[in-house]
């Protein structure tokens, strides 16, 4: 199953990002997203799984703050803030979380930590990315893509 990872898109979902979700089997969302537009365009795509971000407010109270979910045999926990990661992790293979627009690809424990980073408009002069992966028979193969940053951005910090 091929899965794609995003965070932070802040209101904007770039048509780079779009054409990259076609493919996709499910969509992990590590919160941020702003608008309740943006989860009814994600769900176009592919099943979405998604946890609410400090700038998600009144609109997305009905989402949850952290989640749980298991696709091809691997379990991933979402949660936006790396912070807010409860101490006991069993029986989970993946983080995926978003907050700093940093992407992060590390081993920790026999655990996978993934921050795609942000793929909304850029700010803090860091680059623009998301992940796609492939799940299959608890085994995952992440990809970083970055996207190139152009008139479709708002800056600002």
């Amino acid at each position: 199953m091929k899965l794609a990872i995003l965070s932070d898109t802040h209101g904007l979902l770039r048509p780079e990002v779009m054409e990259r979700l076609k493919d996709a089997g499910a969509i992990l969302h590590g919160g941020d997203i702003n608008r309740q537009s943006i989860l009814d365009q994600l769900e176009e795509y592919a099943p979405l799984y998604v946890v609410r971000g400090n700038n998600d407010k009144e609109w997305a109270e009905q989402l949850p703050h952290d989640r749980t979910v298991t696709l091809e045999g691997v379990t991933f926990f979402l949660v936006h803030n790396r912070k807010e990661v409860p101490a006991e992790l069993s029986g989970v293979d993946v983080v995926v979380f978003g907050h700093s627009h940093r992407y992060v690809q590390e081993e920790r424990d026999g655990v996978l930590w993934l921050n795609p980073g942000s793929c909304g408009p850029r700010r803090f002069h860091q680059e623009i990315t998301m992940m796609l992966a492939e799940v299959s028979n608890g085994q995952i193969f992440v990809e970083k893509v970055a996207i190139p940053h152009g008139t479709a951005d708002h800056g600002g910090a």
